[in-house]
């Protein structure tokens, strides 16, 4: 089952320089793969964010992996 970042990412001009933000709110979805690449995971991203949920992490890894083109594969 795919899940549909669509749904809770999205741009707000004016809100994080225009980057994908994760519902709205001012975290983007760097933000949250950035957390993940330190080695957080998704309990404690949850307990220091707890505006986010769970869906949001795995949305803004499909959008990460949906929009993650070949040529930029190192």
């Amino acid at each position: 089952m795919a899940i549909e970042w669509r749904e809770r990412i999205g741009r707000v001009q004016g809100v994080r320089s225009g980057q994908p933000i994760i519902r709205g709110l001012r975290i983007t979805v760097k933000d949250v793969l950035g957390f993940l690449a330190s080695g957080m995971t998704f309990a404690e991203i949850l307990h220091d964010f707890p505006e986010l949920e769970e869906a949001d992490i795995y949305a803004a890894l499909a959008f990460a992996a949906e929009n993650l083109s070949d040529s930029s594969a190192a």
